[in-house]
């Protein structure tokens, strides 16, 4: 998963009344199935898909990365022994399998970056600790007045500060200074954009200031730059901030960073039967960073989505299923980004849904559904018509299993963003990154509050040993689930005829149920190792 924005999430009550009314979601009828029928087969796969079997291609992918530095991101050996490793495993299971190969822009820093405050009061700041390269930095080294730009301290109680997101920010900008903006709203990218046309010779980026967004972070700058980005705490850039209101601040920056383009590959699979105008696709992506092997993000969504393709390989289906492993996801959803732009409006419409996994094992997990229709009010608005379907459908399965769960934005960090640009339904399952669990959530899954859902998150420990079991098995399931069901019948989604309303109104009739509940939900098993 790409870095990052806060994950928000609301509380789901569980009742005997919203179990009952959320199966109605799952069993509706269509016109080709039995109202019963329509849920057999992920009912089947759900049972036949272990967290055993899962655990076999993660312990794949973390040998395959040992094998090759450490890692498994794109550009690099790593990634390609994963893609082939996929790839074979499917094509011998009997899936119509081919490779997707494009560009991208490959980073890789040479040396951590480094930060000292000349002027007043030297300090030298630690290098990858309390200073952090951005993906596609520029390499070099400048000294230079610290110029704050629209920053706000104390931080806003909630994210929202628009520090460099407008040219009009560095109006009386002196060229050759190094601007300090601060994280929120826009994209680091446009603020790096607008800081280097301001005369930039580098750019400080500093954590925005609530909670989960304090310390010392590096996010993706999505394209090459020729002038340093480093990242530093809310604390270290408030402090810079108060110390330019009171004179002159200089200091140093240093990186050593290495850019060029390179080849990597999208792994696309799919049923040889099943309607080719109606395909259920589901997707997450394969790389890792290049800091580590990645297997909770995200060898966990992609060896649950191979296993269940392995299972499912034998089974009649009536829609298509088109499974995607995603290169180049941690440098900017740029294996997604290319598929769906290489697809005709035609090629879009035969698209039903897409479902993305993305981190299904965080080890202080929390149970995350995407928030297809924005009744959580967290601000990313709804998915595309058919999205609150696909959630309603997922947090009943939860519900049929006594399993509480919560919504999380479309956030735009994972590859659901460029099928949800164009129009296709979306949704999908995700159990935090860097994000903080709350005591409420603590209390309904088990773990620990006060510390990161992955505290391995994009880093040299993201290994066998960063993956929670419970919720790699309780998700596996819910993977197996709703690609069987829609491997079958689409109606809720695509309103096909009476079926379609149908599910749709039972859908609403879950959710309301789930909401009006009063029964406290029992925690569920976890393992926070």
């Amino acid at each position: 998963m790409r870095v990052p924005t806060v994950t928000g999430a609301r509380r789901r009550s569980v009742a005997v009344l919203a179990i009952a009314a959320a199966g109605s979601v799952a069993i509706a009828g269509t016109p080709a199935y039995a109202a019963a029928d329509n849920t057999r087969l992920g009912d089947k796969l759900a049972r036949e898909v272990t967290v055993n079997g899962v655990n076999r291609h993660l312990i794949a992918l973390q040998r395959i990365a040992e094998q090759n530095g450490g890692t498994r991101a794109s550009g690099t050996p790593g990634y390609d022994a994963s893609a082939k490793y996929v790839h074979d495993k499917l094509a011998a299971a009997g899936w119509d399998v081919e490779y997707q190969d494009f560009t991208f822009p490959f980073f890789e820093e040479n040396a951590p970056a480094e930060l000292e405050r000349v002027s007043p009061q030297p300090r030298v700041y630690t290098p990858g600790e309390e200073v952090v390269t951005f993906e596609f930095s520029g390499s070099g080294s400048v000294t230079g007045a610290v110029v704050p730009v629209d920053t706000q301290v104390p931080a806003p109680a909630t994210p929202g500060v628009t520090s460099g997101c407008e040219a009009s920010d560095f109006a009386g900008f002196t060229a050759g200074s190094i601007a300090l903006v601060q994280r929120g709203t826009c994209t680091f990218e446009i603020k790096a954009t607008n800081a280097q046309a301001a005369g930039a010779s580098a750019v400080i980026i500093f954590n925005e200031g609530q909670p989960g967004r304090t310390e010392p972070f590096a996010g993706g700058l999505g394209r090459p730059f020729t002038i340093p980005v480093v990242g530093v705490s809310y604390a270290d850039g408030a402090e810079l901030v108060g110390l330019a209101a009171a004179g002159p601040v200089t200091v140093k920056v240093t990186t050593d960073t290495f850019s060029e383009d390179r080849t990597t590959r999208n792994v696309i699979a799919e049923t040889p039967g099943g309607r080719a105008d109606n395909v259920v696709m589901a997707g997450g992506h394969l790389d890792s960073v290049l800091e580590g092997p990645g297997i909770n993000d995200n060898g966990t969504g992609a060896a649950a989505l191979l296993e269940v393709g392995l299972k499912l390989a034998d089974e009649r289906v009536k829609n298509k299923v088109r499974l995607a492993f995603w290169g180049a996801e941690e440098a900017g959803l740029l294996g997604s980004e290319y598929y769906v732009g290489q697809l005709s409006f035609e090629q879009q419409v035969d698209i039903a849904l897409y479902l993305n996994f993305d981190m299904i094992g965080s080890p202080n997990f929390a149970r995350f559904v995407y928030d297809g229709d924005d009744s959580d009010a967290m601000g990313a608005g709804a998915g595309p018509f058919g999205s609150a379907q696909i959630e309603d459908l997922f947090t009943g399965y939860f519900d049929s299993k006594s399993l509480p769960s919560e919504g999380t934005d479309f956030s735009g960090r994972s590859d659901y963003g460029p099928f949800i640009a164009v129009g296709i339904p979306s949704g999908g399952l995700f159990t935090g990154a860097e994000g903080i669990k709350t005591p409420e959530q603590a209390a309904k899954y088990g773990g620990t509050a006060g510390i990161a859902y992955d505290p391995c998150y994009h880093s040299v420990c993201d290994t066998l040993g960063n993956v929670n079991r419970t919720a790699l098995n309780q998700n596996s399931d819910a993977v197996a689930f709703a690609i069987g069901r829609y491997a079958l019948d689409t109606s809720d989604i695509n309103g096909v005829g009476a079926a379609g309303a149908k599910a749709t109104k039972s859908a609403k009739a879950a959710k309301a149920a789930r909401t009006l509940a009063t029964t406290k939900a029992a925690p569920a098993a976890a393992d926070a190792a």
